[in-house]
Order: structure tokens, then sequence, then C-alpha cells
């Protein structure tokens, strides 16, 4: 990626949209995305969503500055996250401090959507940027969390987050949206009507192929969907890290399913929906698992990938993650797993990212961040990151 020296984060995503895989790609991206927009005097307001975020939060410290600086900033706290319950009240109590208008959600819904939206003023008018992500907001399990983040400025896609904060803070009922879908509405019914899409290429004769990477499989419909796929003759691939109610290769009813598991140094949590589209793949990244409360309990996202490149290179990364066979276990069609058979290559997926992530480190460049930076800003990054202990 070239560009000269003091050029801003939001010229970078004019230019085209930047797509981060953690940890193998420094969460400070997105740290400079939010902390830049708070300085910068061109932005009028951010929005985010915050379910988890880390004990010193420089999100947090980011978005009261950008409040104290005059700017609209609008949070989204989730109360009811487990475990971070006490440590959110007390963010949510020093971002109202700091003059954030700090919002719960929707009651009896946990929102676990991850988005930050800003709007800023340029030249030509007003421009929103966005980071999506499939993980939370916060630097410290991004060390450890294996997910995915956007950085767009897609005018569908902006829009749409626009008018999910909109719902979310009480301004509108639950909207239509174009390119984004989401829980508790749209999400479920989205899902179960890709899958019918793939069985009706099947049935036609054209490329019909499913490729599912979540952490979770307990969805009744959406399992009986998968079902009925196989029995179509569509080939289905599902990464799910965790519980699978799903049994694959049962014969005449999931010939067609293979299951996989890895367990590594990582935690595997992004969420990957490759449907083939009659060899027109589409491509799609989701904060929700498939399970009945991602999809009806909660506020969930699934956004797509419209970049032919970046498609491509999550594509790779699929590919890469279904030839392990070091961390890889399959799912046997009784309720267990055995390790994969050894054939060709040792490949542990895991490694071999982290290894192509240390050999792209260079002096000046962050290339795992996908952001050119100074020389200066470039040392003060590496000596915080070297405090964090970030992999290389």
């Amino acid at each position: 990626m070239t560009a000269s020296d003091d050029e801003d984060i939001f010229s970078q995503i004019r230019r085209r949209p930047i797509l981060l895989h953690h940890p193998y790609e420094s969460f400070q991206t997105v740290l400079d995305f939010i902390e830049q927009a708070a300085k910068d005097p061109n932005v009028l307001a951010i929005k985010q969503t915050l379910y988890r975020t880390s004990g010193n939060s420089p999100i947090v410290a980011s978005l009261g500055e950008a409040a104290e600086s005059g700017k609209q900033v609008t949070v989204v706290i989730e109360l009811k996250a487990r475990f971070d319950e006490a440590a959110n009240i007390k963010w949510a109590r020093t971002l109202q401090e700091a003059g954030v208008h700090v919002v719960y959600g929707i009651a009896s819904l946990v929102t676990r959507a991850k988005l930050a939206l800003v709007v800023r003023r340029e030249e030509d008018g007003i421009r929103r940027y966005l980071h999506l992500g499939t993980g939370n907001y916060n630097s410290s399990t991004a060390k450890l969390y294996e997910d995915f983040g956007l950085l767009t400025c897609d005018q569908e896609i902006t829009n749409d987050s626009a008018e999910l904060f909109n719902w979310l803070t009480g301004v509108s009922v639950f909207p239509e949206l174009e390119k984004i879908k989401a829980a508790p509405k749209a999400l479920h019914k989205f899902v179960l009507e890709m899958i019918q899409r793939e069985v009706n290429h099947a049935i036609s004769g054209r490329p019909a192929a499913i490729f599912g990477k979540v952490n979770a499989l307990v969805d009744e419909e959406v399992i009986k969907a998968l079902y009925l796929a196989s029995q179509a003759g569509v080939k289905i691939k599902l990464l799910v890290r965790g519980v699978c109610c799903l049994r694959p290769g049962v014969p005449g009813v999931s010939d067609n399913v293979i299951v996989r598991s890895i367990v590594g140094r990582f935690l595997e949590h992004s969420r990957i929906y490759r449907f083939e589209n009659a060899g027109n793949p589409e491509i799609y990244l989701a904060s929700a698992d498939w399970t009945e409360g991602n999809f009806f309990r909660r506020v969930e996202i699934c956004f797509p990938i419209k970049d032919a490149e970046l498609r491509e290179r999550v594509d790779q990364i699929l590919d890469t993650y279904w030839k392990d066979n070091v961390k890889a276990r399959e799912q046997r069609t009784e309720p267990t797993y055995i390790r994969r058979a050894l054939e060709g290559e040792r490949l542990d997926v895991q490694a071999l990212f982290l290894e192509q992530a240390r050999k792209w480190k260079k002096t000046d460049v962050d290339v795992r961040s996908l952001v050119v930076k100074t020389k200066t800003n470039s040392n003060k990054a590496m000596q915080r990151e070297q405090k964090l202990g970030q992999p290389a």
C-alpha cells in the first residue's frame, strides 16, 4: 500500500475499504480511527456501540475527548454484557460526565452489534465513515481473539448504520436496511433465504455451496434448512468452534455436510457466511452465531464484503482454514470429534497467519494495520505495541 506519510485514515478509507484480520493485523488501527475522529475538527459526530471494552479503554478516552471538544457523541452501551456489567456501568458514568449522550439500547434485547460511525464535513459535503466488526472494542482481547473488522465509507452501508443508530437511540422504528442485515427482525430470515437460494441453484444444476464459520450452531430452523440443502446436493463446509447441534454425515440427510472445529493459541471468534451463488460468491461478516439467542434476543449485524479484492482475500483465508491438519478436529456423525488425518504438509493455520504477519513487519509502515504512519507516530506505535506485548 502506497501513500504519503501525512495521509490520514479518512483519505485511506476514501481510496478503498480496509479489511482487518485480528490479531494478525493490529487493533491499533481501530483505536487510531476513533482517536483521529475525536481530534479532527472536521468531524461533527461519532456514534458507537460498546458491548465489551478494556479496563483502561483508549476508546472511552477518545470518545470523552470528542464530546468535551464539542462534537456530538452518542454511545449505545450494553449494561447486560455478561461478566462486564460493573465495568460498563463505570464507563457509562465516565462518558456521561464527559458530555457523551449514553443510551442503554432496546429493552429486552442485548446489543452486541459492533459499529462505530463517524460523520465528517468535507469539501464536497458531509461524508460518513464506518467501522464494522465481528469482535468487541477491546484492545486487550483483540490480541487473543481472531476477528475481522471493516473500515468503509460506502454510502449504502453507512446509511444503513445511521438508520440502525436511529432505532437504537429511540428515534425511529426498526428500519428497512439495504445491505446490513440485523437481528432481531431480519437476520434469521436472511440466513434461511440464502440457504434456500443455494438449494434452488443446486436443483437447477448451477454451482451451489455454503461455507459457514461461527462459534455455535444451535438454531433448529437453520439446521433443518442445512439438512435440506445437503439433500439437494449443496456442498456445505462448517467451521464451528463450539457447540454444534447439526450431525454431519447422516446417510440421506447430511451426506454433503462436513463440520470441523479449530482450537488453538487464539480464540476463533469471527463469523463468516459464504454462499456460492451459482459461481458469483457472496461473503458476509457478522457479529452473530447461528443460535436462537443471537437471532431473536440480541441486536446483531451481518454485512457484505462488496469489494472484489477483499472478497478474494476472505476466500483465501477460509480456504486456508479448511486445510488446517494440525489443530482441526472433525465432527463425526456420533457426537465425537477426531483429529484430521495428516495428509501432505503440516498446516497450522494460526501459526501460518502469525508467521505471515511477522514477515510483513516493516520499519515505517505497519502493514498489519494497513495504516501509513509518519516516522514519529510509527515509533510511538511500535513502543506502545512492545509495551502491550502484541504479536509481531
